[in-house]
């Protein structure tokens, strides 16, 4: 496939039907989604298969796929089609005032302090938009996404992306967490190793957060005695507090030290990449675009 530099045809709007029609796989939704007809999205798309001298679709039977092909320039066009985005947005965010609606679903993690200020902060620069948030599960996000009863999703790094789009923000370690006269409660570091039959309250485990520890305790060939599965964090650091259990969470989400101890792990640290999930081919609105700039601005600043 030739580099996008030697395509001299290619215009910006046929990689933004191509964006389009590589996030709904669907010519009918891809055309409503454009403000264009399906015959005129289908010949935007064959200009622009023409110009690279490869095929970006196959149908297999009633289906439309992404061909290798259509895989890699999607993900080598994203990073300019955001900043052509972005500088447009700021252009703009300059001279109009910006309403709608954005819907966001996000973890308990977030709620907790990211969402909140990302919210204010957003709201300050644009009083006119609209913002509902709704506390979801991982896997509730994705569906939701998916069936686009939400615009954006704030979330851990799903197993599966299919449809979706992932954008990193940082890295998070997750730490062990026990009550303050718990046998571990001195340990200024602990190794996974060490977690052998400790016993511990766990999210359930079709949360990633779980898959993500049952990781690390496979590789440490540990088993900790898992006695209490709750599908909330805060919870957790409660039972901790009350109790002679342990759990592994983001230091973010344990409120009062006074009560617990945050204890680091090694050998594996345990870690969690947060990001910003839609659905492929990139939020669509200008208030969801603006909103996922603040979320940005957020992360850089730390």
């Amino acid at each position: 496939m030739e580099t996008i530099d030697e395509v001299t045809g290619m215009e910006l709007r046929h990689l933004r039907y191509f964006q389009a029609l590589a996030a709904t796989l669907n010519f009918t939704r891809a055309a409503e989604k454009s403000h264009v007809t399906q015959s005129t999205l289908s010949h935007q798309i064959r200009q622009l298969e023409e110009e690279l001298g490869v095929p970006l679709f196959e149908r297999v039977g009633k289906k439309v796929l992404l061909t290798e092909a259509g895989e890699t320039l999607l993900d080598q066009i994203a990073p300019a089609m955001r900043m052509i985005d972005e500088a447009t947005w700021h252009i703009k965010d300059a001279s109009e005032v910006v309403k709608g609606t954005i819907r966001v679903g996000a973890t308990h993690s977030f709620n907790i302090r990211l969402v909140p200020d990302c919210v204010a902060a957003f709201l300050n620069r644009h009083p006119s938009i609209k913002v509902v948030v709704e506390e979801l599960s991982g896997n509730e996000i994705t569906e939701r996404l998916k069936q686009e009863q939400i615009d954006l999703g704030i979330s851990y790094r799903p197993r599966d992306q299919t449809d979706l789009h992932f954008e990193p923000l940082y890295n998070e370690e997750m730490k062990l967490v026990v009550g303050k006269n718990h046998p571990l409660a001195k340990r200024k570091k602990i190794r996974m190793v060490e977690l052998q039959m400790v016993r511990m309250t766990l999210l359930p485990e079709y949360f990633s957060t779980r898959q993500i520890l049952d990781e690390c305790f496979a590789a440490a060939r540990v088993e900790p005695q898992i006695v209490v599965e709750l599908n909330s964090v805060m919870p957790m650091v409660e039972l901790v507090k009350k109790t002679d259990l342990a759990t592994i969470v983001s230091e973010m989400v344990v409120p009062n030290r006074e009560d617990l101890r945050v204890i680091p792990i090694e050998d594996p640290t345990p870690m969690r990449t947060p990001g910003l999930l839609w659905v492929r081919g990139g939020p669509q609105s200008e208030a969801v675009r603006h909103f996922v700039n603040s979320v940005r601005r957020y992360s850089a600043q730390g």
